[in-house]
C-alpha cells in the first residue's frame, strides 16, 4: 500500500472520531446552545474553553510529543510511556490543587468572581484531560486509530448525555413534581451544568484507558526524563503559542472591544458562533495532525522521506482548498445552524477558513524542527506568531469589533508557515512543490470570488443559488482534475 494512502486512510479514521464527535457537537450542542443560550452566555462558555486550551498545554508540557521522539523505537516504548505518564501524573495533582485553593482570585481575574465554581471544574476538567494525554498518544504510535476513534466519539456522546440530562430532563422532571431536585439546580447559572457535563465525559475516557496504564511498569528514568522535558520545552512555548494564535481572540474582544463587559461579552458569543462554522476546516487539520506527527517520525529513515513528505504538503494543500471552497459555496445553508442571533458574524468565517489551511501547511512546513531536534527554532517561529496574533488584535479589535482576530489569524498562520518552509529549506530541506500548492489555494479563492460577483450580479434565491455554487464546485474540480490527473492519481495510488 502507498505510504500516502495509508497516511490518508489513518488521518480519515483520526478525522471519523475528530470530525463525528465535533459534527455532533455541531449538529446538536451549536444549534443547541445558539437557541437556549443568550449570546453573554455563550460568550462565558467560549471564553473558558479558550483558557482551559492554554492551561492544558501547560498541564501536559508536550510530554506526548516527547513520548514520540523517544518511544517510537519498540525497544523504548514501555520505559518512555511509563516515565511520561508518572510525570504527568505528580505535576498534574499539584497544578490542579493549586487551581482549586486559588478559584476565587482567579474568577475575579477573569471577572466573573461569582462564580468561582467555574475555575474549578475546569480544574478537574484539564486534569483528567492531562492524565488522558499519554494513553491517547501511545494509541497513536501503536497505529490503534479506531480505538482512538472509539474512545474521542465516545467523550462527546457522554458529554451531550449529560449536557441534555442536566438542562433538558432534570427541568422536565421538577415540572413532573419531582421537587426533591429543585434543591441541586441553580438555574441562574445554568452555563455551569456544561462544564460538569464535560468532567464527567473527561473522567469517563480516563477510565476507558487506564487499561494502557494497568499493563505499564512503574518506572521512572530521571536521565530520559530530563532529555524529555529538553525536547519538550521549546514545544510548549509552540503549544501555548498556537492556542493563543487561534483563540486569545475571544478573551481579547472581553477586554478591548468596548468599554461595556456586558457587550463585549455578548460579541465574544458571535464570535465563537462564526468559529463553529470554520471548525470544519479545523478539523481536517486536526485530524491530518493526528495521524501525520507519528507518520513523519516512523519514516524520517526512508531513503525517499522528503519526496514522501513534499507530496503530503502538496495533498494537504489540495483537499484543504476542497474543504474550503465546500464551505463558502454553501454558507447559505450551513449558517442555519446558527441560532438568529448568532449569524451576523459569518462574515468573519471565510477568513479563518483560509487561515486554518496555513495552519495546516506549517504543521507540514515545521516537522523538520521536530526530526532534526531543532525545536527552538519551532518556538520563536511561534512566538513571532504570537506576537503578530496579539499585536493585531489589539489594533484591529477597537475598531473591527470580531473581524480584528480573523484578520489577525490569518496573517500569524500566514507568517508560520513561511517561517517554517523557509527555515526548513536552510537546515532541511524538502522539495515542497509551492507553485502548485499556491494554484490549489489561489483556484479556490478565485471561485469564491466569482461566487460572490455572480450572486451580487443575479441575486438568485437560496435554491438558485446552491445549484450555481454547485456548478462552479463541479468546475473547480474538473479543473483540478484536467490539470493534475496524473499527480492526483499519483499521490495516493503510487506504490512505495
Amino acid at each position: 500500500m502507498s505510504l500516502l494512502k495509508k497516511l490518508a486512510g489513518e488521518t480519515a479514521i483520526y478525522g471519523t472520531s475528530s470530525i463525528l464527535s465535533r459534527l455532533l457537537h455541531y449538529v446538536i450542542l451549536t444549534p443547541y446552545f445558539t437557541r437556549v443560550f443568550g449570546q453573554g452566555e455563550y460568550g462565558v462558555v467560549s471564553d473558558m474553553y479558550t483558557w482551559a486550551a492554554l492551561l492544558l498545554v501547560l498541564f501536559t508540557y508536550r510530554m506526548e510529543t516527547a513520548f514520540f521522539r523517544y518511544g517510537s523505537r519498540e525497544e523504548d516504548m514501555e520505559k518512555s510511556f511509563s516515565t511520561a505518564s508518572l510525570s504527568l501524573l505528580a505535576s498534574t495533582i499539584v497544578l490542579a490543587a493549586l487551581f482549586v485553593l486559588a478559584s476565587q482570585p482567579i474568577a475575579a481575574w477573569l471577572k466573573y468572581p461569582e462564580h468561582p465554581e467555574y475555575v474549578i471544574w475546569f480544574a478537574f476538567i484539564i486534569g483528567l484531560d492531562a492524565l488522558s494525554a499519554i494513553p491517547f498518544a501511545r494509541l497513536r504510535l501503536e497505529n490503534r486509530p479506531v480505538r482512538f476513534a472509539i474512545i474521542k466519539t465516545l467523550n462527546i456522546l457522554i458529554n451531550i448525555f449529560f449536557i441534555f440530562l442536566f438542562l433538558e430532563v432534570g427541568p422536565w422532571l421538577i415540572g413532573q413534581g419531582w421537587e426533591g431536585l429543585e434543591a441541586l439546580y441553580r438555574w441562574e447559572t445554568r452555563i455551569t451544568y456544561v462544564f460538569i457535563a464535560n468532567c464527567m465525559a473527561s473522567a469517563a475516557v480516563l477510565m476507558m484507558l487506564l487499561p494502557l496504564f494497568r499493563k505499564m511498569k512503574l518506572e521512572f528514568d530521571p536521565a530520559l526524563w530530563r532529555r524529555m522535558l529538553a525536547y519538550a520545552a521549546p514545544l510548549v512555548i509552540v503549544g501555548v503559542a498556537g492556542v493563543i494564535n487561534q483563540l486569545i481572540g475571544i478573551p481579547m474582544i472581553k477586554e478591548l472591544a468596548s468599554d461595556d463587559l456586558e457587550a463585549n461579552i455578548r460579541m465574544m458569543g458571535v464570535y465563537s458562533a462564526a468559529t463553529k462554522i470554520a471548525v470544519l476546516m479545523n478539523l481536517f487539520t486536526q485530524a491530518f495532525n493526528y495521524a501525520a506527527e507519528p507518520f513523519f517520525f516512523k519514516n524520517a529513515g526512508r531513503a525517499d522521506k522528503d519526496k514522501v513528505y513534499a507530496q503530503v504538503g502538496q495533498a494537504f494543500a489540495l483537499a484543504g482548498s476542497l474543504v474550503f471552497i465546500g464551505i463558502m459555496l454553501y454558507l447559505d445553508l450551513i449558517q442555519y445552524f446558527l441560532g438568529r442571533d448568532f449569524r451576523e458574524g459569518l462574515g468573519v468565517v471565510p477568513l479563518l477558513l483560509l487561515s486554518y489551511i496555513f495552519l495546516g501547511l506549517y504543521y507540514n512546513f515545521s516537522i523538520w524542527f521536530k526530526l532534526a531536534d531543532r525545536t527552538a527554532i519551532g518556538g520563536w517561529i511561534a512566538t513571532g506568531g504570537s506576537a503578530i496574533t496579539i499585536g493585531l488584535n489589539i489594533w484591529l479589535i477597537p475598531t473591527t469589533g470580531y473581524y480584528g482576530p480573523g484578520w489577525a489569524a490569518l496573517a500569524c498562520y500566514l507568517f508560520m508557515a513561511l517561517a517554517s518552509y523557509w527555515t526548513g529549506q536552510k537546515y532541511y530541506p524538502i522539495p515542497y512543490p509551492m507553485g502548485r500548492i499556491m494554484a490549489y489555494i489561489g483556484s479556490a479563492l478565485a471561485i469564491y470570488g466569482l461566487s460572490l460577483w455572480l450572486d451580487k450580479l443575479l441575486q438568485p434565491g437560496l435554491a438558485a443559488a446552491m445549484s450555481l455554487h454547485t456548478a462552479l464546485l463541479g468546475l473547480w474540480l474538473l479543473g483540478i482534475l484536467g490539470i493534475e490527473r496524473r499527480q492526483v492519481r499519483n499521490l495516493f495510488l503510487k506504490r512505495g
